[in-house]
């Protein structure tokens, strides 16, 4: 037995120093519900407070309900950790967190701030990570808030539940609820932290009324969501999208009752009662999302989201913020088709079944015949029916619904070798490869051979990105001059992100304005 405590005291103590910032002393930070202990960090000036409560943990009778306001402390709450992050299964290898496990008890944020004594009314950067809403983390090194802060800017990351305790809907929890829906719990929290930060981020030196949210993926998908929502709209100051918008058909909201369906449906494949179902563990419960593999959409509750996102843009209802938003230039490969040798009569019939009475017309503007252009047509093709088109119709809407600035890129710098020395031929950016570049984090991205080019594109994206979070513009520090759009322009500007960036009249917006014709009137 001493042996044992002998050894659970080292391991103790050894967590606790590696816990520990060696370049960091106290600091204090007073939020609504009691005080908070950070570390300043005497090499690069920045506070960070991490693991920071900003809802009850939604365990045992608040598992399946929207957050609660977190309860008063007493004393000094550290906040030098992450916290847990949401339950989920290992998706993606690009996901590297520094988070103290999984929990069901994952409702925490993160804070960088730059704040010195007498600094007030910073600009902050709220930032929703991506994953599907099935994985993900605030504390994965690419989301890193530090080098942002050190532009001035108040950084957030929010953690959110995900799948199946994110976003589970069934008859009997709309009963329950006071609103008398279910589901969107996961989005419930973004509110609920983005709430958090409008009441609390003057403790940190930021600005409440000049919070911009942003995210990347489910993230921007997000973005999206909370610029139409009653419950989030009217505490942002700015919005940035990167590659996604909840818009058809990239995960368009579903009515309440076919998600509850969804939901009862689910409850019968594994055989317990609803009763029996509500007490099970979280191991439990894991184990029986993994096996049946059901995928829980984002609701139309009446209350989060009481319109498709279409539908609020048109009526004018969403935040009428400025807005910056892109997509990367080969968001999804060719591989989507299938395996090597791509041919034009395999692509042509994949579009047939697809578009069907529309095919004619879809191969008129994805017409690659080989090569090279066959192959980036196919990821064209791919890309745009997965989340391009998505992306584009947000900002055809906000353009056409809104007198506030819009701005478009298009992100394009191909991935560097990566350790091994391997540079497999690429045809563009891939999905979600801008992340680190934009919040300028490739130092703490392991795995790529980064070199000044990377570099210099990071600089130029996280500087446009800075511009646009503190003034609405992002414009500025002897970049690329970056252009507003104008509605009903047909090739508006595209500020293209690469070793060399500018602006560029969009050459291929032909096809977004052919999937709006079948998109939109399903929205």
């Amino acid at each position: 037995m001493k042996t044992f405590l002998l050894t659970l005291a080292i391991v103790t103590i050894a967590s606790i120093l590696s816990a520990q910032n060696p370049n960091g002393f106290p600091v204090h930070a007073v939020v609504n519900s009691g005080v908070l202990e950070g570390d300043y960090d005497n090499k690069t000036g920045i506070q960070t407070y991490l693991g920071i409560p900003y809802a009850q943990p939604p365990v045992g009778d608040l598992r399946w309900r929207g957050p609660q306001a977190v309860n008063q402390w007493s004393g000094t709450r550290m906040a030098k950790t992450f916290g847990p992050r949401a339950i989920q299964k290992h998706m993606w290898d690009d996901m590297l967190f520094r988070s103290a496990g999984l929990s069901e008890d994952c409702l925490y944020l993160n804070v960088w701030t730059p704040a010195k004594a007498k600094d007030k009314n910073l600009p902050v950067l709220l930032y929703f990570y991506g994953g599907g809403h099935v994985a993900g983390d605030g504390s994965e090194y690419r989301y890193d808030g530090e080098s942002m802060a050190k532009e001035g800017i108040v950084v957030i990351t929010v953690n959110y539940r995900l799948n199946l305790f994110g976003y589970f809907a069934h008859p009997e929890l709309s009963k329950e609820s006071p609103y008398k829906a279910s589901g969107n719990y996961g989005a419930l929290d973004q509110s609920a932290g983005l709430q958090w930060v409008k009441d609390n981020i003057a403790a940190f030196g930021g600005d409440p009324n000049q919070i911009t949210i942003a995210g990347e993926s489910a993230g921007s998908m997000s973005t999206s969501l909370h610029m139409a929502s009653p419950l989030s709209r009217d505490n942002i100051a700015g919005a940035i999208g990167e590659s996604g918008a909840l818009i058809n058909p990239t995960g368009p909201p579903v009515p309440l009752a076919e998600a509850e369906q969804i939901g009862v449906e689910f409850v019968k494949k594994t055989g317990y009662t609803y009763e029996e179902f509500r007490e099970l563990s979280t191991a439990e419960l894991f184990e029986l999302y993994n096996k049946h593999n059901t995928y829980f959409p984002i609701v139309l509750d009446g209350y989060l989201l009481p319109k498709s996102l279409p539908e609020i843009f048109e009526a004018k209802e969403q935040a009428q913020v400025p807005l910056l938003l892109g997509w990367n230039s080969a968001e999804m490969g060719a591989g989507a088709m299938g395996k090597r040798p791509f041919t034009r009569a395999k692509f042509e019939a994949v579009v047939r079944q697809r578009m069907k009475a529309d095919a004619d017309e879809a191969l008129k503007l994805y017409a690659g015949a080989e090569g090279q252009e066959l192959e980036q047509t196919i990821s064209d093709f791919a890309s745009d029916n997965w989340l391009v088109y998505s992306t584009w119709k947000w900002f055809d809407l906000h353009r056409e619904h809104s007198d506030q600035p819009v701005y478009r890129y298009l992100y394009s710098k191909l991935r560097p070798a990566n350790d091994k020395g391997e540079r497999p031929p690429a045809i563009g950016a891939p999905h979600a490869c801008e992340i680190e570049y934009a919040l300028g984090n490739l130092h703490l991205v392991s795995g790529w051979q980064w070199t000044e080019d990377d570099r210099q594109v990071s600089a130029t994206m996280k500087g446009y990105f800075a511009n646009f979070i503190k003034t609405g513009n992002p414009n500025g520090n002897d970049l690329p001059a970056w252009p507003t759009v104008e509605a009903k322009d047909d090739t508006p500007p595209v500020m293209v992100i690469d070793v060399e960036s500018k602006a560029v009249d969009a050459k291929n917006d032909a096809r977004y304005r052919f999937l709006d014709g079948i998109y939109h009137s399903n929205k």
